[in-house]
């Protein structure tokens, strides 16, 4: 059961939960999280619990942090990585890199049309980018760089 306090911050973190929901407009898609790097939930769609979504995005950091280790048989240890399909016979996982540090887990049936959704996903990744750069923060009465101020905030 989740506590009254996670519902609190439930409701108040997952502002990008609309933006996963638009993108399982598409049929026979399930479920969508946005996780960081280290495994944190970040957001996740209406079709999915808080706590199943919690659980999911540690597991996917795990995959993601495999798939990244296995970049040298591909050729070139340093080759970023970009996404990982998995295949299971009840349907697929589509895990993608969504900007720094972040990345975006999409479940679907095994009915779903692979090449849409990889698709649809990279336009939502490029709509998640701008959500998740925020801009340089100053300190009051600093300007940014090339004004007058003394820089950004520490």
């Amino acid at each position: 059961m989740t506590d009254p306090m996670d519902q609190t911050a439930l409701a108040t973190g997952n502002r990008l939960g609309w933006m996963l929901d638009d993108a399982l407009r598409m049929p026979e898609t399930r479920q969508a999280i946005l996780l960081s790097a280290d495994g944190l939930l970040m957001a996740h769609s209406q079709r999915i619990g808080f706590d199943e979504a919690e659980r999911q995005a540690a597991g996917m950091s795990g995959l993601q942090s495999l798939a990244r280790a296995t970049a040298e048989f591909c050729g070139d240890p340093g080759t970023p990585w970009r996404q990982t399909v998995s295949e299971f016979d009840d349907g697929y996982v589509f895990l993608v890199a969504a900007g720094p540090g972040a990345y975006l887990a999409v479940s679907a049936s095994q009915h779903v049309d692979m090449e849409a959704v990889s698709y649809r996903l990279q336009e939502l990744v490029q709509r998640l980018g701008k959500e998740l750069t925020s801009p340089p923060r100053y300190a009051p009465g600093s300007a940014p760089a090339g004004g007058s101020g003394a820089g950004p905030a520490a």
